[in-house]
This record gives C-alpha cells, sequence and structure tokens, in this order.
C-alpha cells in the first residue's frame, strides 16, 4: 500500500532522530499514514534514545487510548506500523525522510550525505531545523532540488502549524508538492521565505526576549511578567512558562544572538538567559493554581511593553518579504496560541497599534518600525487579512477558503473577499472559471459564523443579514464563467448553500458527512439560499426532509441525489479544474439551476416528526419554501431573508443561540415554540 498525492507516491517514511521532537514527528505520521499502509522508520545512532523516543511515544498512544482519542485497534495499528532502529539501511525505499536531529549543520550534512547513498534521487529529504537556511544544511547535497526545511511546532503531533522552507535550489514544484502534502495529512501548512530562523520562531524568541528584557528593567519579577505577558497578549502559557515545556534555552540563546547580525541588532541573548543557562535550572513560573499578585501600574508597563514588540515583530517579517500577512495571522496564532497579530492591530486600530510599537522602540535601541504598519496608520485603513486565497491552475482560478480554526466557516467579509475574487474571474481573459474548495481535509465549510448570527437581534437585522450573503451568492450563480464546488470535506448550512450557488459539484469520495443543513438545531432557518436551491437540485420533497430534521447526507446519498454529480478517488479540486475546462469549451454541457417557479410543488409539507425542535421555526421553514418554490429563483430568495428575520424576532432563535454558544453543538435546546 501507499499514498499518492498528484505525481508522487509516499511508500515509506523515515525520521532521523529520537530526541526531542523526531518520536512526535513519527507518531503523527504514523496516526495518518498507517491506515494508508505506509511505514514509518525511526532512526538514531544511540540505542537509549531510541528506546526513550519509543516509550515516549507509545505512552502518548496509550493515553488516546484512555482519553477515547484512538480505539484500540487503531493503537496497535499505529505501533505495529513503528520500526526502531539505529540501521541506516533500513531506511531504503522511503520516499520522504525527516531528519530531526541536532542543530548542528556538520551533523546534519553528514546525515544527509549518508542518506543520498541509500534513498533513490527523487525521494525527499527534508530538514526539520528550527533556525538555519535550507542552503546551509543543503550545502552540499548532490542533488538539492529535492530538499527542504520542514519546521515543526511543540508539541509536533498536535501543533497543526508546519513552516515549509524551501532553499534558492529546492525545485518549485516540490515546494508546491509539500504544502499539498502536509495540508492533506491534516497539518496547516505555511510555505515561507528562506531566512534564518523562518517566519514564526523570530517572533516566538522575540516575545521572550521581550519579557526577559522586562525583567531585567525591573519591571517585574519572572512570574509577575510570565503572567502578564500571557494575559496581555492572549497566549496560551506564559514566555517562560514555554521554555521551560520545550527545553527550549539553549537553542533560544544560540538563536537570539544569532538575530542580531541576521535580522537586526536588538535582538540578542539577555543577561538573564545567560544566567539561567549557567545556573542550569528551570524558570520560575506560577505553580497549578498559584496567584500571582502584581500592580495595575505593572500590568500597564509590561503589558503595553509586550504588545509594542509583538506587532513590531510580526510587522518585521512583512517588511522583509519572509511571510504574507494571512499566512502570518493564521501561523502566528496557531502555533504560537497567541491573538491574532493583524485582527488584533485592526480592532484597536493601526494608528494605536502604531504608537505602540513606536514607544517600545523610543525604550528599546535597535528595535526598527515596521513600514507596513506606518503606512496602514498613515492610510488610515485597517490590514487586508485574505481568508480566500487564489491559485490559478492551468487557466482555471482556484478559490480555497483557509480558516482552520473554525473549520473555514463564513463570515461576511469571507463573503466580500470571494465577491472580489470572482469579479476578477469574470473579468480576466486568461481564466476560463473558478473552482471553490476549502482547506484540509475536514471541512469544506462548516456553517456560518456562529458569533455573528448571535450577535443578531431584530428582524430587519436578520434580514438585512441574509440580503448580505444573496449578494455575494447570487453573484456567483450569475457568472458566466462556470464555478464548480469541490468539496473537500464537509459542507454544513452556509458552506452548502455556497455549494449550492456553484453551477456544479463535485466531493471527494467515501465522506460519511457530505452536506447538511442543520440550522433548525439554532433556532432559525436557512438564510443564505438554502430553502429555494435545495429543493431545486434535489426536490422539495428531500430538501424538506433534510431542513425540518437538520439530518445531514453522505457522499453517496449526495450523488444519488443530484446534489453532486461525482465522488472523486483523487484530488477534488483537481477533477474540479477538470470540469471547469470541460463546461468553458462546450465539450460537456453544464446544466444550470432553475430560475422559474418549480411545478408539482405541494401545498403543504408532509406530516414529520420533529422531536425537539421549534415547531414555530417549523412553520415559518415549511412557508417559505413552498411559497418560495412556486415563484421564479430570485423572488424567492427576497422571501426567505424575510423569514430570516422573521426567525430572529423569535424566542426559539435565542434560545438556540445561547444553547449553541454555552453547551455546544451536541445540546439539544429546550424551545417554547414562539
Amino acid at each position: 500500500m501507499a499514498f499518492t498525492l498528484k505525481n508522487r507516491t509516499i511508500e515509506k517514511i523515515g525520521v532521523i532522530g529520537s530526541g526531542q521532537i523526531g518520536p512526535d514527528i513519527a507518531l503523527y505520521f504514523t496516526k495518518v499514514l498507517a491506515p494508508a499502509g505506509v511505514p514509518v522508520v525511526v532512526v538514531d545512532v544511540a540505542q537509549a534514545a531510541l528506546d526513550a523516543g519509543r516509550k515516549k511515544l507509545e505512552k502518548k498512544i496509550q493515553k488516546g487510548v484512555e482519553s477515547g482519542a484512538f480505539k484500540p485497534d487503531e493503537a496497535g495499528q499505529m505501533t505495529a506500523n513503528l520500526k526502531w532502529t539505529s540501521n541506516y539501511e533500513d531506511l531504503k525505499g522511503a520516499s520522504l525522510i525527516i531528519e530531526a536531529a541536532t542543530e548542528n549543520k556538520d551533523i546534519k550534512r553528514k546525515i544527509v550525505a549518508q542518506l543520498e547513498g541509500i534513498l533513490s534521487k527523487d525521494a525527499v529529504i527534508a530538514s526539520n531545523s528550527s533556525h538555519m537556511e535550507p542552503e546551509v544544511i543543503f550545502e552540499q547535497a548532490k542533488h538539492p532540488g529535492r530538499t527542504a526545511v520542514i519546521h515543526y511546532f511543540f508539541p509536533a503531533e498536535r501543533n497543526i502549524i508546519v513552516e515549509v522552507v524551501p532553499g534558492k535550489q529546492t525545485d518549485p514544484a516540490l515546494g508546491d508538492w509539500l504544502v499539498d502534502f502536509y495540508e492533506q495529512i491534516g497539518k496547516a501548512p505555511v510555505k515561507v521565505g528562506s531566512r534564518y530562523g523562518y517566519a514564526i520562531d523570530p517572533v516566538f524568541e522575540g516575545i521572550f526576549q521581550a519579557a526577559a528584557l522586562e525583567v531585567e528593567k525591573g519591571a517585574g519579577t519572572v512570574k509577575q511578567v510570565d503572567v502578564i505577558a500571557q494575559k496581555a497578549l492572549g497566549l496560551g502559557i506564559g514566555p517562560f512558562t514555554a521554555m521551560n515545556l520545550t527545553g527550549g534555552n539553549p537553542i533560544t540563546a544560540v538563536g537570539l544572538d544569532h538575530y542580531t547580525e541576521k535580522i537586526h541588532r536588538w535582538f540578542r541573548a539577555p543577561k538573564l538567559l545567560k544566567d539561567q543557562l549557567d545556573a542550569n535550572k528551570p524558570w520560575e513560573t506560577a505553580g497549578r493554581d498559584e496567584k500571582v499578585e502584581y500592580t495595575p501600574e505593572q500590568a500597564k508597563r509590561v503589558g503595553d511593553a509586550m504588545t509594542g514588540a509583538y506587532f513590531g515583530l510580526v510587522g518585521e517579517i512583512i517588511d522583509a518579504g519572509v511571510a504574507n500577512v494571512g499566512d502570518m495571522e493564521m501561523g502566528a496564532s496557531t502555533a504560537l496560541v497567541v491573538k491574532a497579530p493583524f485582527a488584533w492591530m485592526n480592532e484597536i486600530g493601526p494608528a494605536a497599534a502604531l504608537k505602540l510599537v513606536q514607544a517600545y522602540a523610543k525604550d528599546n535601541p535597535g528595535f526598527p518600525v515596521p513600514k507596513c504598519i506606518e503606512a496602514q496608520a498613515t492610510a488610515g485603513m485597517p490590514f487586508e487579512i485574505p481568508m480566500v486565497f487564489r491559485r490559478d491552475v492551468d487557466g482555471v482560478a482556484v478559490l480555497k477558503i483557509r480558516r482552520p480554526a473554525v473549520l473555514n466557516a463564513l463570515n461576511l467579509e469571507v463573503f466580500r473577499q470571494l465577491r472580489a475574487h470572482c469579479e476578477a474571474v469574470e473579468k480576466d481573459a486568461k481564466v476560463q472559471g473558478a473552482v471553490i474548495t476549502g482547506f484540509g481535509t475536514k471541512a469544506f465549510v462548516s456553517g456560518a459564523d456562529i458569533d455573528m448570527l448571535a450577535q443578531l437581534k431584530t428582524a430587519p437585522e436578520g434580514e438585512a443579514n441574509s440580503r448580505q450573503f444573496h449578494v455575494t451568492l447570487d453573484y456567483i450563480e450569475d457568472m458566466k464563467k462556470p464555478v464548480v464546488c469541490a468539496y473537500n470535506g464537509l459542507a454544513f448550512g452556509g458552506g452548502n448553500e455556497l455549494a449550492m450557488a456553484c453551477h456544479a459539484r463535485v466531493a471527494k469520495k467515501g465522506l460519511k458527512l457530505l452536506a447538511g443543513q442543520p440550522e433548525v438545531n439554532l433556532g432559525i432557518i436557512p438564510g443564505a439560499g438554502g430553502t429555494q436551491r435545495l429543493p431545486r437540485w434535489i426536490g422539495v420533497e428531500e430538501a424538506l426532509k433534510m431542513m425540518r430534521t437538520a439530518k445531514p447526507m453522505d457522499g453517496a446519498t449526495g450523488l444519488k441525489l443530484g446534489l453532486i454529480s461525482e465522488e472523486v478517488e483523487g484530488d477534488a479540486a483537481d477533477r474540479a479544474v477538470a470540469l471547469v475546462k470541460e463546461f468553458a469549451s462546450g465539450k460537456r454541457p453544464l446544466k444550470r439551476i432553475e430560475r422559474e417557479g418549480l411545478k408539482n410543488v405541494p401545498e403543504k409539507a408532509p406530516a414529520l416528526e420533529i422531536g425537539h425542535l421549534s415547531k414555530k421555526i417549523d412553520e415559518i421553514l415549511c412557508r417559505t419554501v413552498l411559497e418560495g418554490c412556486r415563484k421564479p429563483l430570485r423572488e424567492g430568495l427576497k422571501q426567505e431573508s424575510r423569514a430570516f428575520g422573521e426567525c430572529v424576532a423569535t424566542q426559539d432563535m435565542h434560545i438556540g443561540m445561547e444553547n449553541f454558544l454555552k453547551n455546544g453543538a451536541k445540546s439539544k435546546a429546550t424551545f417554547v415554540h414562539k
């Protein structure tokens, strides 16, 4: 067995190094690739390291079984799929190697030379370096085109971010393939430029340096600054606590001193860090449930300093061209568990953000004020944070919605960006059409952003919200160029409504959850076209049943009912690109949605047991579907918007929203049918 993606097949994976991070990388690979029969081989020259790594990995798998994350047979498969060895010859036949040895260029180069003597010339050799440029690591490689850096983040088996860092000699096609590969196995890859430290570590280590400098200046103790910084930046753990957990003191000290010459002169290993290394002790941070006292003045001083430093560190990455705003927004917030930087700057205003950075730079010689923040403050404009990304493939624009933290959920900004991309596609003479898909493998789009919907308080607000969705979806539906949706995962609520506005749909084969309209669970009806488009694609009776019960359909059912035209074995987006070309050329006729009123619409909805669900919302839903479907599509959509506003005015809508936000999606709301 093997794992195939596009033009490359992975038959075996190797991980070099069984120390701090190698076993965690191996754990993730065996978790996602054991079902495909791809063995994972862990190599280390020290038997003690192999034994310790194996024990660590198997302990994590056992914890996964105890927590219910893994079934016992899955855990057994994962463990049996691993081989632990000191013999490099066991790597023969491997298609992808991740070298995760000590951060030493001579050791890494020696490993690369050994691998090149064993592996086929098309096998990919990657290094899990945290700082060193790929040009340095692979300087002596015989085939540098098949090399790159893949930087994992702690803990590697759970943190979804990986930095993909191609070198100057890396084959560009390989860099693109690595990004696709990691996305397909459940990570969130960001491709960044080759510079010492890449994009995210200078922010991580810079935050630590800023905290250490505040301690050195007497702003507070290590405990105090650790807690204040955590609260100020929205960190999952404080910067000193992070160093303790990751064992990061030594590598951070080296990294900061290298940044001095490689990035700018503010960076340096603080005396506080050097003294801690000499003492060889962990940082004295707060214990579990320990309350750390500090004054409001300390909170303001340290909080402002940490915020100014954070904004400046992220802005410098943009100025240097190492990464773009969208990747840094996702990468920093997810990898480091910190407030998303550009959304935060937009929230307080770029001018206010600039003042914080300028104040920090004034108090910290050598710290630059990023030009990108200055430009936004001068223009009085917020940062444009991309959530929809365009990549042109063979004359077709592939539009990908990327919001992994919320499974690509829709908000008004996503709709605005979709509309802008689609308008550009219509005007671009070099483009034949578009594909709309989602990031990752779990969801095309999980639905509309619940926080946005929960803010609706009145019927006019609800109606206006629905109409805003319709503006974009109607535009997509009206496009002259073909638009095909590629379901890469589930599509619920607004996600399925977006898919239905496309001219055709294909799905990854075997989806147990393809599409659903679960709005009634929240005390609302579909408000982005679902009440009118779903009956036109699959028939009124099936559509009513699906919307009234909130029960989703699988891929096979979607194919049978006509929601999708194909189930795809490989990449659904690739097949969608081919379909766009077939439609655009006339090779295949494109059947667009029925715009006129439907015939044979029943007078009333059939009797149906809806259990705990709101009878009031069910009445509004049935009326909207039946009356709207008798009218031309656009008239039916107007009726839907009015009905959505009507839902917002009910008690049950607010009961449903509050229940979801407090208790989660699986909890049943206690509706009052009013």
